[in-house]
């Protein structure tokens, strides 16, 4: 069986990793966390944390992202929580992107639970809570 133009191959962890902090950062993502999750769990490789200024700005970066990741031939991005947008998670497999308004993302603190100190996101915290 013949096939139409070129087969993608599959992008690694690190790529895939790094193909979503530059969109990210291009998209103007606020306080961008990275966590290396190889020794901590299986669910996937990495996880990153990041901030959009609104509930639009936040479902427009995750929509964009897998966007992104589809056109890099990697159709197995899901994204969920767009409608309300105050916290989207992006799916990737080795990758897992939580996004959020700032006031959910201080109110969840989710890097904590990775052990990931993040002192601003605590003085934001007590200054909503």
């Amino acid at each position: 069986m013949a096939t139409i133009g070129t087969a993608k191959q599959s992008l690694t962890s690190g790529e895939m990793l790094s193909l979503i902090q530059s969109t990210l950062a291009d998209d103007k993502a606020e306080d961008l966390v990275t966590i290396d999750l190889i020794d901590k769990t299986s669910i996937a490789d990495h996880m990153i944390i990041a901030t959009g200024s609104s509930s639009r700005r936040v479902a427009a970066m995750a929509e964009h992202l897998v966007e992104v990741i589809k056109n890099a031939g990697q159709g197995r991005a899901l994204a969920e929580g767009k409608e309300q947008g105050d916290w989207v998670l992006v799916d990737t497999g080795d990758v897992i992107v939580h996004l959020f308004r700032s006031e959910v993302r201080a109110f969840y603190n989710i890097e904590e639970m990775w052990g990931v100190e993040n002192p601003a996101l605590k003085q934001q915290a007590a200054r909503l809570y």
